[in-house]
């Protein structure tokens, strides 16, 4: 039964369903990826990749080196559009990330169409593929999990200690990457002692394992020491390479509001808005029967859960972000509940269904925004960003021709008089920044953020605002909480000017 459904696209071949579903994938998300600059930290990506900066200023633990060597070597690689070549490297490492899927399921489950079903399942929800269009780490998570989880389902074929050493290189590469990683390795350490109490592995297999993992995560190493040796504080260090600059509280958090349980409920139920959903389900029940070992269910059960609840609790504005590598162990598991009713009684007819299921995504994403604009979901936000619908921004994954961030800098920066200043939050600095440096356009305004400025931008604070108004035109981008200094909302008035404010003495 698992021959009659071994095969993709008419092939048996591995190797020729992981290429074909790496291509498919990779002009997906080519032709769903940003075309340039956009907003947010995706945008702070772009800048940094553009200092080449791999540390950034936000603590260690936000740092990601891995990624950002990578893109500043594909920015030299294909010099001349900025923006757009990071944004499509983001958008192939999301197809490795949805190929080794494939290919763990394959290797794993001998079915070919269950293999695709898991593959397409993550490769089309929601949060996945919208962080395949913008740059962002998360997806190079899932794809460096992935690679573990084949030298993993390898070993336990094999029992080669050879794989346990490419897993470990990979986790310390996946840990210079970022810190969620670091969950997965709680469950690989937990792993290799029971097997080195077992003597399945030996004291040699263990420094060796041990060394292949210091090397793998030397950029984030490097990091750390660097920093020791710069500040000379050792804790403080730790503390910025575990929690960052100021994420201790959500890091630790275990409390729980019925604002974040709702809201974490309806991003799951927008990433597997289709019946196969419930495959979950049949794999969760058939996982201890079709794993190679036992101890290989327990893995992907453990770091399921350590994923899932680790998001879960999570407090940041963004943490549906953090639900990514859950939902490829859940796609992974419906991967397993595929093959297992493939290879039931009435696989044979049920096949082409559930793989057309798995597409049902598309056409939900595509109708959200005008449902959610009905329902008023999304409604009463504090502010408007210029050129961007929140309504199909936040519910539509692909970024196809969305040219709003470009728009915006470009009009502000074309607007405004000589030598003006522009107060810009983290969403909407970056691409002023990026748009105003990759075009060498109008060096003369200055753009304040706390993200970076330019050369010989003045300093802009409660003390040297009243020179900066009696000397330059002064604006911001949004005049509300949050977004826009206190004491300039406290002591000021603001008149609308295109898509921005300008700062004027109060009447």
């Amino acid at each position: 039964m698992v021959k009659a459904h071994g095969n993709l696209v008419g092939s048996d071949n591995i190797k020729a369903g992981y290429v074909v579903v790496l291509f498919a994938a990779s002009v997906l998300y080519i032709i769903s990826c940003a075309p340039g600059p956009v907003w947010q930290d995706s945008g702070v990506i772009q800048y940094r990749v553009l200092q080449n900066d791999i540390e950034g200023r936000l603590g260690l633990a936000l740092s990601h080196p891995l990624f950002y060597m990578l893109a500043i070597a594909v920015k030299y690689i294909f010099p001349g559009g900025f923006g757009y070549e990071v944004n499509i490297m983001t958008a192939v490492i999301s197809a490795v990330a949805v190929a080794n899927l494939f290919l763990l399921l394959r290797l794993w489950l001998g079915s070919g169409l269950a293999a695709l079903v898991g593959a397409l399942t993550l490769g089309l929800s929601h949060t996945f593929w919208r962080h395949a269009a913008i740059p962002e780490t998360y997806n190079l998570v899932v794809a460096l999990l992935l690679f573990e989880l084949i030298m993993l389902l390898q070993y336990s074929k094999t029992g080669r200690t050879v794989y346990l050493y490419l897993l470990s290189l990979v986790n310390g590469l996946a840990i210079a990457n970022h810190m969620l990683a670091s969950l997965a390795f709680v469950c690989y350490l937990v792993l290799v002692v029971v097997l080195a109490v077992k003597k399945k592995v030996g004291g040699k297999d263990l420094a060796l394992m041990a060394l292949l993992w210091v090397i793998g995560a030397l950029p984030y190493e490097y990091l750390i020491v660097k920093n020791v040796l710069h500040t000379g504080e050792f804790w403080p260090t730790v503390a910025s390479a575990v929690f960052g600059a100021s994420w201790r509280n959500d890091v630790l958090n275990v409390s729980l509001s019925g604002r974040i349980v709702k809201e974490n409920f309806m991003w799951m139920a927008l990433n597997f808005p289709t019946p196969n959903v419930l495959l979950l389900f049949v794999g969760l029940l058939g996982l201890y029967k079709v794993s190679p070992r036992r101890w290989f269910a327990n893995v992907l059960l453990g770091l399921l859960i350590l994923f899932f609840v680790f998001a879960f609790r999570y407090t940041v504005v963004d943490r549906y972000a953090f639900f990514i590598p859950s939902y490829c162990i859940i796609s992974m598991l419906i991967g397993v509940g595929a093959s297992r009713v493939l290879n039931s009684k009435h696989g044979n007819k049920l096949g082409c269904l559930v793989v057309a299921l798995a597409f049902v995504t598309v056409p939900v994403y595509t109708a959200a925004p005008t449902i959610a604009r009905k329902l008023g979901i999304i409604s009463g936000r504090e502010r408007q960003i210029p050129y961007r619908d929140d309504y199909v921004y936040f519910l539509r994954p692909w970024r196809t021709g969305y040219k709003g961030p470009e728009k915006f800098a470009e009009e502000i920066l074309g607007m405004v008089e000589p030598g003006a200043i522009v107060y810009a939050d983290t969403t909407t600095a970056p691409p002023l920044l990026n748009t105003q440096q990759i075009k060498r356009m109008r060096p003369d305004v200055k753009i304040i953020s706390n993200i970076g400025s330019g050369e010989g931008t003045p300093e802009f604070n409660e003390m040297t605002i009243e020179q900066l108004l009696s000397e330059k035109a002064v604006y911001v981008v949004s005049a509300t909480p949050r977004y826009c200094p206190a004491y300039l909302l406290e002591r000021y008035d603001f008149v609308k000017t295109g898509p921005i404010y300008r700062v004027i003495q109060r009447q």
